[in-house]
């Protein structure tokens, strides 16, 4: 169970380092482009090496997952980034313990523990004290976004525990991005259209949100949910803006108070007492044979 925690706490790690890489690498002002690229062509590369589309039901349930888990995701989670104070964002990205709790007892009939409320809300507090500068002024439409970023980004972790999964782990990753950039692309290229030109350290910064953000990242987390449960996974979001924080002090140094020290520990507080209770891995549906090059990466995994 171990193993498992800390190979999940890679994703939202790396998730965490997007920021950074925005900033300095990125060509500014183009949010949707970046949600493209970070999900569309890893997507399409998965899906093409996995060798195995959707059957059935699972068309309506790989793009449902591709939405709640990337396009609508992504899209909700930059306009909120775009209007609002980004330590308001990360705050109200941080409820998604507490949605994931909700839709947790509806959709799986699992009920709540004491342990877990009490850990998302000490969670949501955390990355209050972590982040939030100073007093801010709202913007009904950013605060909207973010809610339902967040909203939408737990949607699709449960559903990923109550479905299952039908295919190797690398492709129903795949699946999933290329369905959410399929949604982002047309969005993309009507709100911003296509640069000009990039130049090096432009595509140095795609290639990894592209590579580490999206193919490492996402098929990580889809497996600690199976093994976890998505009750627990969720927590581990919540290294996300700790990890940006660090990186923020790492490479800016910006310089820590003794509130932000305060909410870290709240942080990882709540990271721990969200995975207390464990629970056995999610039986998945039966897969076709995969080839034998994703099925030794997806082993590695």
């Amino acid at each position: 169970m171990r193993r498992a925690i800390l190979a999940t706490a890679l994703a939202p790690s790396l998730w965490g380092t997007t920021y950074a890489v925005t900033a300095e690498l990125l060509p500014p002002g183009r949010p949707f482009l970046a949600a493209t690229l970070r999900a569309l062509p890893v997507g399409i590369v998965l899906t093409v090496l996995g060798r195995q589309r959707p059957t059935g039901r699972w068309w309506f349930r790989a793009a449902a997952l591709g939405i709640c888990n990337f396009g609508a995701f992504f899209a909700l989670l930059f306009t909120a980034a775009y209007r609002l104070p980004g330590g308001l964002a990360a705050t109200i990205g941080a409820t998604q313990p507490i949605i994931v709790t909700g839709l947790v007892a509806v959709l799986l009939a699992e009920r709540p523990s004491v342990t877990r409320v009490v850990a998302a809300l000490v969670g949501v507090a955390g990355v209050a004290m972590l982040v939030m500068r100073s007093a801010v002024t709202l913007d009904s439409v950013g605060v909207l976004a973010a809610v339902g970023g967040a909203a939408s980004m737990a949607t699709g972790t449960v559903l990923v525990q109550r479905w299952g999964r039908p295919a190797p782990l690398l492709t129903f990753a795949g699946w999933q991005m290329a369905a959410g950039g399929l949604v982002l692309a047309p969005l993309t290229l009507a709100v911003e259209g296509l640069p000009t030109s990039l130049v090096a350290e432009n595509l140095w910064g795609y290639g990894y949100l592209m590579i580490l953000g999206a193919g490492v990242a996402y098929p990580l987390w889809f497996r600690g949910i199976e093994r976890l449960g998505a009750g627990a996974a969720t927590f581990l979001s919540l290294l996300s803006p700790l990890v940006a924080t660090a990186v923020g002090v790492a490479l800016r140094g910006e310089h820590l108070g003794p509130w932000q020290i305060v909410g870290a520990a709240a942080v990882l507080g709540s990271v721990l007492l969200g995975n207390l209770h464990g629970r056995a891995p999610v039986t998945r549906q039966r897969s076709a044979p995969q080839p034998r090059l994703v099925a030794a990466a997806t082993e590695k995994i």
